[in-house]
């Protein structure tokens, strides 16, 4: 017999509901999830009351060397957030009548085990048109792999950084109902098709083991292209929409900028991650018309990516640049709302000079408490649908990893 645990629970039984997560269809195939459920399992059945550090689990869990530095890897936190989304998926579907329930709270590495509490009473299905921000049981093909599938795309920092980002606010509660969110993000689930999202893939030469770079056709002839690398922000980007459609309960679709054709555009409600110089797609669709993005042409960053505000209003100012050299300490983003190619479609623009400002752009649009003060600077009411409008983004970054942004101007359109 097991000696009594955490909340009258047994050893025999936390590691029962284990080996039931680890088989089940929510984590199949999730090798690496599994393992890091397997360790913090252990660990929180030898060291009762205690958690587990960070560094620990990259070395041990996620084979990091002994000189990893959490500032610049975000390993840990990205499959920590992950597996606590699993663990909500499985008991909010196959796991819905386990009497035991295992949790990780927000901040911390350490399991908890506890009996399930018993639901009073079911709730009512929303309405079809309605964006029911509850989690989410996923269809077979397994909304987790569009995350891993772009991991394998990254090189780090897009090629010109050399770090990994992390999340930049903790996400809205799944439970949280939300105005903001709806009125952003239900015209997009009004066609037969999921939402497409555009992500860049910028064109680059050379070889990785002796060096990158961005194709430049005046330049380089008719090499060979590589166009199958994205930067982190975006992949990361993905993940929190990923994460939010799931709360949603909506589903999107993923393709490469390079490969947008435009019955694609005319078909299709379109999320753009990544700005025209590496999405380039962005080129040849409608895109923003207030706050765009140009190459410096003359001036101490001649060469360089800006934001310029082409229709600046009072005591706004007109160009904006990234931080000029490394380490990233602030970067600038655009969020527009614009037609589709047609009256029937919607198109999102979350664009960042760098690569942490897409991911920070993505970021803002999938926090309430950012979507009302959008709401607010537009002057529409807050349970209103947001009307087209183009945003500029401040975005704060520490130790590669975008911290904070702020609204430095809002243009709503006609």
């Amino acid at each position: 017999m097991g000696v009594a645990g955490v909340n009258g629970l047994d050893r025999q039984a936390k590691l029962s509901e284990i080996e039931k997560l680890t088989s089940s269809s929510v984590l199949h195939g999730s090798e690496s999830l599994c393992n890091l459920l397997r360790f913090l399992t252990k660990y929180s059945l030898e060291h009762p009351g205690s958690t587990v550090k960070e560094y620990q689990i990259a070395t041990e869990v996620f084979g990091r060397p002994a000189d990893f530095d959490p500032r610049l890897d975000s390993t840990v936190r990205v499959q920590t957030g992950r597996l606590r989304s699993k663990l909500a998926e499985y008991y909010a579907g196959d796991g819905i009548e386990d009497p035991v329930v295992v949790e990780i709270p927000r901040g911390s590495y350490h399991l908890l085990f506890h009996h399930r509490e018993p639901d009073p009473k079911p709730v009512p299905a929303e309405p079809a048109q309605e964006l029911a921000l509850v989690p989410h049981t996923p269809q077979p093909r397994r909304r987790g792999l569009v995350t891993r599938a772009l991991a394998a795309l990254v090189v780090l920092g897009a090629f010109s950084l050399g770090f990994v980002a992390g999340p930049l606010f903790q996400r809205s509660a799944a439970g949280e109902s939300s105005e903001a969110l709806r009125g952003l993000w239900l015209r997009f689930f009004e066609g037969s098709e999921p939402p497409l999202v555009v992500y860049s893939n910028a064109a680059f030469v050379g070889r990785p083991e002796t060096g990158l770079r961005y194709f430049n056709p005046a330049l380089d002839g008719n090499p060979s292209i590589h166009d199958h690398y994205t930067g982190v922000g975006e992949v990361m980007a993905i993940h929190e929409l990923d994460h939010l459609f799931a709360i949603l309960h909506r589903d999107m679709r993923l393709k490469r900028g390079r490969l947008l054709t435009w019955d694609d555009a005319k078909t299709s409600n379109l999320i753009f991650i990544g700005s025209p110089s590496e999405n380039l797609s962005l080129r040849e669709m409608p895109g923003t018309q207030d706050f765009v993005f140009r190459v410096a042409s003359d001036g101490p960053r001649k060469g360089d990516l800006s934001v310029v505000n082409v229709h600046p209003r009072a005591g706004e100012e007109t160009t904006f640049f990234s931080t000029n050299g490394l380490p990233i300490r602030e970067d600038y983003a655009v969020v527009g709302l614009v037609p589709g190619l047609t009256s029937a479609q919607h198109a999102l623009v979350l664009a960042g000079l760098t690569t942490l400002g897409t991911q920070a752009a993505v970021e803002f649009v999938c926090r309430t408490k950012r979507l009302e003060e959008l709401l607010t600077a537009l002057g529409a009411p807050p349970q209103s649908p947001f009307p087209p409008f183009e945003a500029l983004l401040r975005v704060k970054v520490s130790g590669g990893v975008p911290i904070h942004s702020e609204l430095v101007a809002v243009h709503r359109n006609k």
